[in-house]
């Protein structure tokens, strides 16, 4: 039986699984500190333990997953996981990634069932590219986006988080980028989430301000209208060209959020900012049954209340959602242990 809506109508639809907290980029606005504390290697969920966890989601209202991390093409064996995930009753399976091991990957994650990607890529110039990552990766990303095309991926996204002052100026050049490799980008606001321990309000490139950059370049924008729940506002230029805006920062979308994050060893929360989450995986390790597992989802789901993006935009003196010790002695804060 699915889970009522939450308290303010919200069903849940959408589940964020991340099966791994490490990743082999360092960017400013997810994990710009030198040292982080990662979960310990014992708590991290088996694939037996993630697929009993993503079943008792289905069974809870959830049909479409997202595989996130860290960069998820980190976790060992990942293509068997997807392949189990693949035979369950869902709408959709689909992975973020960094790209920067997708060359490799491509192939085998659709063969083993991935249905779509959304890869990352903050700017198209080598030197931004790694003040932004602190790697000098921007080759394997592109030769990862080319991968994906030639094994059959389609609907593939781009995400690019804009920082005033940085990449605003490479919008139109990852326009035409994003259409010529057969993929849509998507620009995000700089979110003042978890791990952006340098956020600040001045570094974000409002939804207005982009729209504004990308109709210099164009001509007329016009939005598509909504049909679904998806965190991008879709946009279609004069030649039919589309590309989506997510901006939860300076119009955040709490209302139509239907999505839920289970982080690597087992934390679910209802929110990206939430600060508290629910132990799954020690109610799996304590001989918990599914029964037990669905009425935590049902009561869980059926109490929340998470407004969190648009908490955040009435704070008035708005800095960082949490700082670095704090993030390093609660690591569950940070953006890259519950997904993105």
């Amino acid at each position: 039986m699915s889970a009522a809506p939450d308290r303010l109508g919200r069903p849940m639809r959408n589940l964020r699984l991340s099966v791994t907290d490490r990743c082999n980029l360092r960017c400013n606005y997810c994990m710009p500190e030198e040292d982080y504390t990662w979960l310990p290697k014992s708590n991290v969920l088996t694939f037996e333990e993630t697929l009993r966890l993503v079943d008792v989601f289905v069974e809870a209202g959830v049909d479409k997953v997202r595989i996130t991390g860290g960069e998820p093409l980190l976790r060992r064996e990942l293509p068997k996981l997807i392949e189990m995930l693949a035979s369950r009753r869902l709408s959709d399976l689909a992975m973020t990634t960094n790209g920067v091991l997708l060359k490799k990957h491509a192939a085998e994650l659709r063969d083993a069932g991935l249905r779509r990607l959304t890869i990352s890529l903050d700017s198209l110039d080598p030197q931004t590219f790694s003040l932004l990552t602190r790697r000098d990766s921007l080759s394997q990303v592109l030769s990862g986006i080319e991968a994906a095309e030639g094994a059959g991926f389609t609907g593939t996204k781009i995400d690019t988080v804009v920082i005033a002052g940085v990449n605003e100026h490479e919008l139109p050049r990852l326009i035409k980028y994003a259409q010529s490799v057969k993929a849509e980008v998507r620009f995000i606001e700089y979110m003042d989430v978890g791990g952006a321990t340098r956020w600040r309000m001045a570094r974000v490139v409002s939804r207005a301000r982009i729209l504004e950059l990308i109709g210099e370049h164009f001509g007329e924008v016009s939005a598509i209208p909504r049909s679904d729940s998806a965190p991008a506002e879709r946009f279609t230029l004069p030649d039919g060209t589309t590309f989506g805006v997510i901006s939860s920062v300076t119009q955040p979308f709490c209302a139509s959020c239907d999505r839920a994050r289970l982080t690597a060893d087992g934390m679910w929360f209802t929110c990206l900012y939430a600060e508290r989450g629910t132990d799954l995986r020690r109610m799996l390790r304590s001989g918990a049954s599914d029964d037990e597992l669905r009425q935590a989802l049902r009561q869980g789901w059926g109490n929340r209340t998470d407004r969190g993006a648009e908490v955040r935009a009435g704070v008035a003196d708005r800095g960082v959602l949490a700082a670095a010790a704090s993030m390093r002695d609660n690591p569950h804060l940070e953006m890259h242990t519950r997904g993105g």
